[in-house]
């Protein structure tokens, strides 16, 4: 290739944060790489290996020096991806604010929670007040919820501890015990850190994830939970709640 190449990012966050992974495998094939991204994932994407620049979206063309550009989710195509460049083997998000205070937990197991998508697929979307189920002894349950304010928050018993800083927001992620989340930039944020976290799909799931199994190639630290009948999420939030008091269980004994 051996041109200065533009990658464009015009899909959702977690589209962007999933396909970062094939941006230093596209680096080894060109001269540069440039990365028109989403301004709120700046900071991580500017760290990102592969990445010689990272530029703000904004209406009209972009001040950088390129050749040829692409979409970055048509990346693995142009690069020819192998499973090697697919599958994770290690965090490849990397931060470089301090840490901030953690949330207490009074040795409970931490546990973030996001139940709302945005207008796309609707169906992702948990109704607040089910996830009431998943909070009890040795589970103290904080909400990541970005843009809810505090109602849902309220609704469910969980603490409000989100943020619309990304870095912050990942910060806040490496430091609870466990995300439980729907199908969000969430999910990607914590497997691509590297961070435990429980992802609830719907029965017709996205093409990124298995349809059955608990496990995806893409991250090895989540753990995939299914609808078995489409729209019902009272199962879904009964398997996530046994599978909660077993984990605060094994925390307790550790203790």
């Amino acid at each position: 290739m051996d041109k200065k190449v533009l990658v464009r990012c015009y899909h959702g966050l977690g589209d962007t944060i999933q396909f970062l992974r094939f941006l230093q495998p596209l680096r080894d094939l060109a001269r540069s790489v440039s990365v028109w991204c989403q301004g709120e994932l700046l900071p991580l994407v500017e760290r990102a290996a592969g990445v010689d620049r990272a530029v703000a979206l904004h209406d009209g063309t972009p001040e950088v020096d390129f050749e040829v550009d692409i979409e970055i989710m048509e990346v693995p195509h142009a690069i020819k991806a192998r499973r090697d460049h697919v599958e994770m083997r290690a965090p490849y998000v990397t931060l470089a604010r301090e840490t901030q205070p953690e949330p207490p937990r009074c040795g409970s197991l931490a546990v973030g929670l996001v139940w709302e998508v945005g207008n796309w697929d609707k169906r992702r979307t948990i109704p607040a007040p089910l996830l009431r189920r998943l909070a009890g002894r040795g589970v103290s349950l904080y909400s990541l919820q970005r843009g809810s304010g505090t109602e849902g928050a309220f609704e469910i018993g969980a603490r409000d501890v989100s943020t619309p800083d990304i870095v912050a927001l990942a910060q806040l992620i490496r430091q609870l015990d466990l995300v439980v989340c729907v199908d969000t930039m969430v999910a990607h944020l914590a497997g691509a850190l590297g961070c435990e976290a429980w992802v609830l799909l719907h029965a017709d799931c996205d093409w990124r994830w298995p349809s059955a199994g608990s496990r995806s190639f893409w991250y090895p630290s989540l753990r995939l939970f299914h609808q078995q009948t489409a729209g019902d999420w009272q199962e879904v939030i009964a398997q996530v709640r046994d599978a909660l008091l077993v984990r605060s269980a094994l925390r307790q004994s550790a203790v």
